[in-house]
């Protein structure tokens, strides 16, 4: 029986977060990420989705694949 690969997602941190609340820092650091530019990727569940929507204003989504 083959396994189905998990499908992944391919995330860029574009926005800083200073002057942003604790918890969206938080959050940035929880995805992989905690400087410009830097780009994580991440199984794609819903846990992960919530995550990206709370600081979607900070992160780029690349790829999803």
């Amino acid at each position: 029986m083959a396994t189905e690969a998990a499908k992944r997602i391919r995330i860029e941190q574009t926005g800083s977060p200073m002057r942003r609340r604790h918890d969206q820092r938080e959050t940035l650091i929880g995805l992989g990420l905690n400087r410009i530019g830097r780009v994580a990727e991440l199984e794609d569940t819903p846990s992960t989705r919530g995550m990206i929507d709370k600081v979607r204003h900070l992160i780029r989504v690349i790829g999803e694949q």
